[in-house]
């Protein structure tokens, strides 16, 4: 069986020791990755990409169609996107899925037949970064 490429970056600020972590827990576990380092956040903005995020980096992320990424940092002001929500409406992540399951009676619990699937949606409302100032009290 081959090892499966994924596109990994290790991000800003605590991101690199966080995933060093996080690659050194699935190698334990014999996940058969074969990790892409792509470069995101700070320096990528710093270098002028308003985005945080290089073409060459979007190409990795469609070849492996799975991104690991650890924090990053977007500068505030001057019209930097945020690389989160970029990356969620370039590749069309319209909805976060989060199953919860209870695992009673092998963990306690005051809920135990609790098995739902929250699904937010992340590309409109707050994150489509469309403001609109109808009055000095009210903004849309």
């Amino acid at each position: 069986m081959q090892n499966v490429p994924i596109t990994v970056a290790y991000g800003d600020g605590i991101g690199p020791e966080i995933m060093r972590a996080t690659l050194r827990v699935l190698e334990a576990a014999g996940a058969r990755i074969a990790p892409e380092t792509i470069e995101i956040g700070e320096a990528v903005y710093k270098r002028g990409q308003s985005s945080g995020i290089d073409a060459a980096s979007w190409d990795s992320l469609r070849r492996t169609k799975v991104f690991l990424k650890s924090p990053i940092t977007t500068p505030q002001g001057g019209g930097f996107k945020s690389l989160n929500v970029t990356v969620r409406k370039t590749l069309g992540l319209y909805a976060n899925v989060r199953p919860s399951v209870s695992y009673d009676p092998y963990v306690a619990t005051k809920h135990p037949g609790v098995d739902v699937v929250i699904v937010r949606e992340n590309e409109e409302d707050l994150y489509a970064g469309i403001e609109h100032r109808q009055s000095d009290e009210v903004y849309q």
